[in-house]
């Protein structure tokens, strides 16, 4: 049976060595996923049987993990009578005593499945270009079998097959159709992971089948060239150039990549670095039969020079431009075949020699989690290839683990090592907006506890120019101190949920984070808006988006450099905002300057039909919700403002027929608004919905939208006091979805609480 262990016990219980796990606040929200056989009367193990056949047999229709596992264990350790059921019929008006019941119900489970430290645990899954990243470097570093249990792969392989497409393909992500891209990763990792050229009941043959239809391993993508290229099953000369020694060139140079988005730079970075050495890996009996089942053509015949730039269709969402084409051609013909011979390949030593500088600060100043996990896999593997025997390749080992989930369809690799903070500060806005905090005070005081444990207290030591980074101090990061990225909505939101507890009795949330500390994070804030008045992500926006002329991933959007977004710009004046309530004469002046050039940002960048484009979550209902709220906050209102009433009416005509909002991933993909299948509501969708008109003042105007929506979520809530996981709800760089599991239970909570508070008891 699986257990998840929390912080500290996942350095102790799990036979890991502690000495090669390091941490800044003793490992506070760290996930990681034992197996212990010990476990598990005969009925719990029955009850986790029938969750993954159920999972199987709907794996087509329903293609998103519930996150059982983790709400077994959970409700078996904090076992809680709820409140009966309640549903609200057609004919029947919403009545504050169904609400508040709903509400009750809600938050008494979502208090169950909170984890000792303070967070709420969840799976952050959903890219199917993950785990084969993981599985290739542990197979060529020798670590497979010594790194992951006979367990751990036996889960991998059960997620693997769940999300294989009817087609016999896998896509870029679990909803997504098909791609070369995450067909030949994950057939090749199915394989790695031990399952035979014919194995799967068939399944390995049916994914073989696709690979070879549509064309073989030549046209997948760039990224999965290079992978294939390490592992030895792709010629390295099929490859575009990453030539390192663009880590050598001065910063002024607007390509630079210190300019780059940092999820970018930290991507490349360990990338150039293999491409420079030309590794590859072991080549074993395996990696000679995947030579000859994935091409079209024998080996040997492969025409490698025309596979550097062939892109299978279903893949193509960002097609090369010409002078990406001439840029490409320039570098393989004319400066490789110079830079690799003496005496200028001292030169590619030079710059080989700064790119695992670099790379080793990254590891150190995350504690060997890294970003991401596309860069955790690379730097572990760059550091293994410099040195099989290093420290640093030990140190990366551990932290594998804080990067797997397992649920019933399977052990994956999410995309953080979780989204601890974030939830955790959305959580508790969520839960204060019922006005019942009074009743969930332990709950609240332990998430509060756990939001001034995370904040980053320190900035990256030595020349920040150097490594090309922000400040952090002050910082909240997306998931734990540990990872200690600083990001700009992660911080406005710490900002605004510890601003809010504040306001509570200590006695009842426990004390308040201190003034210099809230001081610290507005300073970030400040630190991180643009010149058009916008916040990016991680850092300012540091070049110019023509720069995207030269993005190479063919699969993804928007990734050169980092753009200002509306969520992040909205976030950032909503925790100004609500400090300068609290606190009006710290930096008046440029707080009050900020939050006006930000809202000019947001109304400057609104569509002309009202809508605003979502970057993070699905799509212009989430980024609507953000808008409204920006505005709001810097003092607009829905009769001063055409940006909100255009807003408002955006949102209002995408209203179901039966209430509430829908909306499908393809939103973000064809940047249309599309509604889901069936034109089905959402409960996350209808939550920002919700949240935006009320903020809006829509109960003033008209509530009966407001009433439907209410109708939706209190019908949708489940027998247990859970809500449904539905379809994904989190984005990525505009084509690949990820999910955010514990949305399902924070909006209905969030958009209930505000609809209790401002519209029924406002009537």
């Amino acid at each position: 049976m699986w257990k998840l262990t929390i912080g500290a016990e996942s350095v102790h219980d799990n036979g890991q060595s502690s000495s090669w796990l390091k941490s800044v606040n003793n490992h506070l929200g760290r996930q990681v996923w034992e197996f212990c056989p010990q476990l598990g009367s005969p009925d719990e193990l029955l009850q986790l049987q029938n969750a993954r056949l159920s999972f199987q047999a709907q794996r087509f229709d329903k293609k998103h993990s519930a996150d059982l596992l983790m709400r077994f264990q959970f409700e078996k350790e904090n076992p809680c009578v709820n409140l009966p059921q309640i549903k609200v019929k057609d004919d029947e008006d919403v009545t504050e005593e169904a609400v508040t019941t709903t509400l009750r119900r809600a938050v008494n489970f979502y208090r169950k499945i909170q984890a000792h430290d303070g967070h709420w645990p969840g799976d952050y899954g959903g890219p199917m270009f993950l785990l084969p990243g993981l599985i290739i470097t542990l197979s060529i570093t020798g670590a497979l079998n010594a790194v992951l249990s006979k367990e751990h792969q036996r889960e991998m392989c059960r997620y693997l097959y769940n999300h294989q497409n009817r087609d016999g393909g896998w896509g870029l992500h679990i909803e997504g159709p098909s791609t070369m891209f995450g067909t030949c990763l994950n057939y090749v990792t199915l394989r790695l992971l031990g399952e035979g050229a014919e194995g799967g009941d068939g399944e390995m043959e049916k994914g073989r089948k696709w690979i070879l239809d549509h064309g073989g391993a030549t046209e997948i993508t760039s990224w999965g060239k290079m992978w294939l290229s390490v592992l030895g099953v792709h010629e390295w000369s099929g490859n575009n150039p990453l030539p390192p020694e663009v880590w050598l060139c001065p910063y002024l140079l607007p390509m630079h990549p210190g300019r780059m988005w940092c999820h970018c730079r930290m991507v490349y970075l360990p990338m150039s670095y293999l491409y420079g050495k030309r590794f590859v890996g072991p080549i074993t009996p395996t990696i000679q039969s995947l030579r000859k089942e994935i091409y079209t053509v024998p080996y040997h015949e492969v025409d490698w020079n025309t596979a550097r730039n062939t892109c299978a269709k279903e893949d193509l969402y960002y097609p090369h431009p010409l002078v990406q084409d001439i840029l490409w051609a320039s570098l393989h013909y004319a400066y490789e075949p110079i830079l690799t011979r003496w005496p200028l390949n001292r030169l590619r030593e030079k710059a080989l020699h700064k790119v695992m500088q670099h790379i080793h600060y990254e590891d150190e100043n995350t504690q060997y989690i890294c970003i991401g996990p596309v860069n955790k896999v690379l730097n572990m593997l760059c550091c293994w290839v410099e040195d099989p025997h290093s420290e640093a390749f030990k140190l990366h080992l551990p932290r594998v683990f804080d990067y797997l989930w397992i649920a019933e369809d399977g052990m994956k690799m999410q995309g953080y090592n979780g989204s601890q903070l974030w939830d955790t500060a959305f959580a508790v806005q969520a839960i204060v907006s019922t006005n019942l905090a009074e009743e969930y005070s332990a709950t609240l005081r332990k998430a509060h506890k756990y939001l001034k444990d995370s904040q980053v207290l320190e900035d990256c030591p030595g020349d920040l120019n150097f490594w090309y980074r922000h400040i952090s101090k002050g910082a909240w990061p997306f998931s734990t101190a540990d990872h200690g990225w600083p990001i700009s909505d992660c911080t406005a939101e710490g900002l605004k949920a510890v601003l809010l507890l504040s306001k509570l009795p200590t006695e009842m949330v426990g004390d308040p984070l201190g003034v210099e500390r809230l001081r610290d994070a507005v300073n970030v804030i400040l630190s991180l808006q643009n010149a058009d008045g916008g916040f990016a992500t991680y850092e300012l926006t540091r070049s110019y988006q023509w720069l995207e002329l030269i993005n190479p991933a063919e699969t993804f959007g928007d990734i050169v450099i980092d753009y200002p977004y509306v969520e992040c710009t909205s976030a950032a004046i909503q925790a100004l905002a609500s400090f300068k309530k609290l606190y009006p004469d710290h930096r008046r002046e440029e707080i009050d300057n900020c939050i006006a050039e930000a809202a000019n940002f947001i109304a400057k960048i609104q569509a002309t039909d009202g809508s605003w484009y979502g970057s993070w979550g699905v799509c212009f209902t989430y980024a609507g919700w953000f808008g409204i709220k920006g505005l709001v906050a810097a003092g607009m209102t829905y009769n001063s403002s055409s940006s909100i009433r255009k807003a408002c009416d955006y949102m209002l005509s995408k209203e179901l027929a039966g209430g509430g909002w829908g909306e499908s991933y393809l939103s973000c993909q064809n940047k249309v608004y599309t509604n889901l299948k069936d034109d089905r509501p959402h409960i996350v969708n209808t939550g920002w919905a919700m949240l935006a008109l009320i903020e809006a003042g829509q109960a003033e105007r008209d509530p009966i939208p407001l009433h439907r929506a209410a109708r939706v979520l209190i019908n949708s809530q489940m027998e247990s006091g859970d809500f449904p996981q539905e379809e994904i709800m989190g984005v990525f760089n505009k084509n690949c979805m990820i999910s955010y599991s514990a949305y399902r239970n924070i909006f209905p909570i969030w958009a209930l609480g505000e609809y209790r508070c401002q519209v029924l008891q406002a009537l």
